[in-house]
């Protein structure tokens, strides 16, 4: 949500700023213009982009604009339950935890926490790396370099609409130029109308410089940024799980485990180190 208020102080200031200066906004108002200008946006984002390219960059905008970013309280849960699994495979053998990742919708684990199960991306990603511990197919210490692969592939998939969306940015004031090359073309061909409609001609064509200007610079490139930030916001959230799984399967006791893992989180949303153990080892003794 506050990326719709930071847009709406862009536009504002912009149109502000514009009356203060006497100018009429309405003036700003030339279809041809707009046409142009975001019908080669457009055209530029589906030539540069798979069509599965494509529903992500309409499912990140989503998000960006009214999803919630992942919050301590997110993280306090998911540390939470990896210690629930941790333990379990401490208590029973690893084997014990089969039931709960061949079969996730049913586990009495996984219940408990919907909102982590509500992501597929994560569920999978936890599971992927859960199953080798309880396979013993690969060794402990190759566990992480083989999560580390499947989380760096995930980051490069993540980026493919940014880096679409940077390009119809940087496109944008080219686009602009063409749109104003469109227009005084137009005013060329009517000189003979007298000046007052050459006058109007050239301000349109001059709307169109700035259209392409102000959509790239005021609109495209910060969004664009803004995914970055979120990209790396799931990436921390699955380098966390990573942490966690790597520690657990090299042989640390599952409160290690979760400690690991609750460090390699940015400060903003890493819970507290007391209140965490405290709230985990009453959970422990709770569940005896």
């Amino acid at each position: 949500m506050l990326i719709l208020v930071g847009a709406f102080i862009v536009f504002a200031s912009m149109i502000g700023g514009f009356m203060l200066a006497g100018g009429n906004p309405f003036v700003l108002l030339h279809a041809s213009e707009f046409v142009v200008i975001l019908g080669i946006a457009l055209g530029v984002l589906v030539i540069a982009s798979p069509a599965h390219v494509l529903k992500e960059i309409v499912r990140k905008l989503k998000d960006a604009c009214f999803g919630k970013a992942t919050s301590k309280t997110e993280y306090f849960e998911l540390l939470r339950m990896l210690y629930e699994i941790f333990m379990v495979g401490r208590r029973n053998g690893l084997i014990a935890l089969e039931e709960h990742v061949m079969n996730p919708k049913d586990s009495a684990i996984f219940k408990r926490y919907p909102a982590f199960m509500a992501n597929h991306t994560r569920v999978e990603f936890l599971l992927n790396g859960l199953r080798p511990v309880i396979d013993g197919k690969i060794k402990p210490d190759q566990l992480e370099a083989l999560m580390t692969a499947e989380l760096d592939a995930k980051a490069e998939e993540a980026d493919h609409p940014v880096h679409v969306l940077s390009l119809v940015g940087d496109s944008l004031p080219g686009i602009g130029i063409v749109a104003a090359v469109l227009g005084i073309i137009n005013t060329m061909a009517s000189i003979a109308d007298g000046p007052e409609v050459v006058g109007e001609r050239v301000a349109a064509a001059l709307t169109g410089t700035f259209l392409g200007v102000f959509c790239a610079y005021g609109f495209v490139n910060p969004i664009t940024n803004r995914l970055k930030f979120n990209n790396a916001s799931e990436q921390q959230y699955l380098r966390c799980i990573l942490a966690a799984v790597a520690g657990f399967a090299k042989g640390l006791a599952p409160l290690t485990a979760v400690e690991v893992a609750r460090r390699s989180l940015d400060s903003g949303v890493q819970p507290g180190a007391e209140e965490l153990e405290t709230k985990l080892k009453s959970l422990s003794t709770g569940a005896k």
